[in-house]
């Protein structure tokens, strides 16, 4: 008689969730028998408290998805078809290895990586990624395509990418909610607002869209995209004004106050109401609530950067918590990111010195439509032979994507994708290199919505013929003759050493996270990053690179109700279940988007003759969409919300909402400016 073997017992791993989001959850991954069965977050990590968002329930799904990319493809029919032949790891890299090996002969700058986060980890997103295309020589890329505006605009206020700590939301008087639908976006977040209401708070929500979030607060303000840095300056016309101010923080912890004081005092409530679309009185109203009610906290997100004058609009905002003293309490400021509180070793994992004396170009990867049509050139240099692409999706995430589209079908440029799931991107592959999910390997990272480091052990062996982005790179730097001892770093080690000493490594093995030493309220005494040490209100850097030193007011591009042609304002918000164009291919959450969709405005609507769930043709001189059009109250009149970012594949035409996006880039951080769009829509 057989004797029965008994089951292995199931066992947890810690981890951290490696998606594009302010919150980085600690996960708790149980496996039984090398199978993950379930994945929950993790109870003991104050800023998860055991929850997940709804994307990320679904991750196991994603692992174990029956499309998932298991072994390494060739192509085998013309660039965009999708088809492919299975080959083996070695014949594709001793391949691809030959091929950029005889590019880089002529001039490596010819090779471009092209990446972004499509993991949020610092190993297998730009380490020994970084390592590789460094020794190479290749041209350098600009990773601007989310939030750099916003980023170099704290940087030339506050001195780095800090603010205020997330976990005292919770004792926040007044909480403006600004450019962010944080009930989608950062669910955690929203559970502290939801924790300072129950106490009192005022919550006001800023936003262009009426979201599920700007429904849930005291108050809406539904201005018109591209024009928070007009309503900033109103708000300090009106804290001048009524004297809502703390003149010693003032006078002590900023620098460049009269020339601010100055520019605010043009700002009159009127004239900003005019530009925003929204009325005087309302602006009136909330300073007087910024200017009189303590503590007051202000959750900046990324959406209001995506303009022309995105950069200068966050600098505004963030002047705002000196003015009236807020960085005094612990549950006063702002908060845009906290990632430069984390004090990473980049330089050690990237290995820009691998460069030597070479200065390669460096190509933004917001212009990738225009840069891969682009021939040589003495200003350029040579044109783009090679593209290997991991972390991103660039057909469906990069703008102006009919662009994008021509670029990765030329039958001359050789593409290597580094992928889990056959993406648009991945259509246009000369190789495929099927890729580890987070479940998978080794990761460590910081975070820019609270101040834990979060480390990601693998839970399971990696599924099918799948490799984390450190060994495809480790491999191709050894078959292309790079002997340099940092390529035989483990993923543990590159782990162990990204913070240094810093954070204690045997902590995080233990537990999965480590807080950072940081105070409370950390600018109570001023103590800024910058130069100075205070709040620069005038930025020196700035006006040395010849722009203006102050924050203003820059009007879009395409500004709302300047064209007759294309007389609406589009922005382009992520759908609920979407995190940019990951978890498109997850059917559960695909079930609950539906399709894509456009939100328009009844007033809009009937003018054009459009019912609800009507198929539309939105469109401007760059390119069109079609979709389903939703008659919704959630669009104000004027302005059209083309819901994103769906796969070009499963969009009714071929393409999404990037068709109409433009490759312009903002006045700060040379970022996109995907919500400053005009276009018209009729029925398709």
């Amino acid at each position: 008689m057989l004797e029965t073997v008994p089951a292995a017992a199931a066992r947890q791993v810690p981890g951290a969730c490696p998606h594009d989001c302010p919150d980085t959850c600690a996960l708790v991954t149980t496996v039984q028998d090398g199978v993950a069965v379930r994945l929950q977050g993790n109870p003991a990590h104050q800023p998860t408290d055991g929850v997940l968002c709804n994307k990320v329930s679904h991750y196991l799904e994603r692992t174990y998805h029956p499309e998932r990319l298991l072994q390494p493809l060739r192509r085998s029919g013309p660039k965009g078809s999708g088809r492919f032949e299975p080959v083996s790891w070695d014949a594709a890299l001793d391949d691809i290895a030959r091929r950029l090996s005889a590019i880089a002969a002529r001039d490596p700058q010819a090779i471009l990586p092209y990446s972004y986060c499509g993991t949020m980890g610092l190993v297998q997103g730009e380490a020994m990624a970084g390592r590789f295309f460094h020794r190479l020589g290749a041209s350098l890329l600009d990773r601007t395509i989310c939030a750099s505006a916003g980023a170099e605009a704290l940087v030339q206020t506050l001195g780095a990418k800090v603010g205020m700590k997330v976990e005292f939301f919770a004792e926040a008087g007044l909480i403006l909610v600004w450019g962010s639908n944080a009930i989608t976006s950062s669910v955690h977040f929203w559970r502290l607002a939801q924790e300072a209401k129950r106490r009192g708070a005022r919550l006001v929500c800023i936003d262009p869209r009426r979201t599920e979030t700007a429904e849930k607060c005291h108050e809406h303000v539904q201005l018109l995209p591209g024009t928070d840095g007009a309503l900033a300056l109103a708000l300090m016309h009106e804290l001048v004004v009524h004297d809502w101010l703390d003149h010693d923080y003032i006078a002590r912890h900023t620098s460049g106050w009269e020339g601010l004081r100055e520019r605010a005092l043009r700002w009159t409530p009127e004239r900003a109401a005019h530009v925003c679309g929204i009325p005087a009185q309302q602006i009136r109203d909330l300073a007087r609530d910024y200017g009189t009610i303590r503590p007051a906290a202000i959750r900046l997100n990324y959406g209001m950067q995506r303009v022309r004058g995105g950069g200068n609009a966050v600098r505004a905002v963030a002047c705002l918590p000196a003015l009236v003293g807020a960085w005094r309490h612990r549950a006063g400021g702002v908060l845009l990111s906290s990632s430069g509180f984390f004090p990473a070793d980049r330089a050690w994992l990237q290995r820009l010195d691998l460069l030597g004396d070479r200065r390669p170009r460096t190509i933004n990867m917001v212009t990738i439509g225009d840069d891969l049509l682009r021939p040589s050139s003495p200003s350029f240099g040579p044109a783009v032979e090679a593209v290997v692409v991991y972390n991103s999706n660039p057909l469906a995430v990069a703008p102006e994507s009919g662009k994008v589209a021509r670029g990765f079908a030329r039958e001359d440029l050789f593409t290597v994708v580094l992928e889990q799931f056959h993406t648009d991107t991945v259509d246009y592959a000369d190789y495929v290199l099927p890729a580890t999910t987070q479940l998978e390997h080794w990761d460590i990272h910081g975070t820019y919505g609270h101040t834990d480091v979060m480390l990601n052990q693998p839970a399971i062996a990696p599924v099918g013929q799948s490799r984390p982005n450190t060994q495809v790179f480790r491999e191709l730097a050894q078959r292309m003759g790079f002997t340099d001892a940092c390529f035989r770093d483990s993923d543990e080690d590159l782990c162990r050493r990204a913070f240094g000493g810093h954070v204690d490594f045997e902590r995080l093995l233990g537990q999965g996270f480590a807080s950072l030493h940081i105070p409370d309220a950390p600018f109570a005494d001023g103590g800024f990053p910058t130069p100075s040490g205070k709040c620069e209100f005038f930025s020196e850097r700035l006006a040395r690179q010849g722009l203006d030193g102050l924050p203003d007011h820059v009007p879009n591009y395409e500004a709302a109700g300047s064209s007759q042609r294309h007389p609406l304002a589009m922005i382009s918000p992520p759908a609920r279940n979407w995190l940019n164009s990951t978890f498109v291919n997850v059917q559960s959450l695909r079930d609950i988007e539906g399709e894509p969709l456009l939100e328009i405005h009844a007033d809009d609507a009937a003018a054009r003759g459009i019912v609800d769930r009507q198929m539309v043709r939105v469109f401007n001189d760059r390119g069109e969409y079609h979709c389903r059009a939703r008659v919704s109250k959630r669009a104000r009149p004027g302005v059209v919300n083309g819901l994103g970012i769906w796969w070009r594949k499963l969009g009714a035409n071929g393409t999404n909402v990037n068709e109409l996006t433009s490759q312009r880039l903002t006045d700060l951080g040379r970022a996109p400016v995907f919500y400053d769009c005009l276009v018209d829509v009729q029925p398709a």
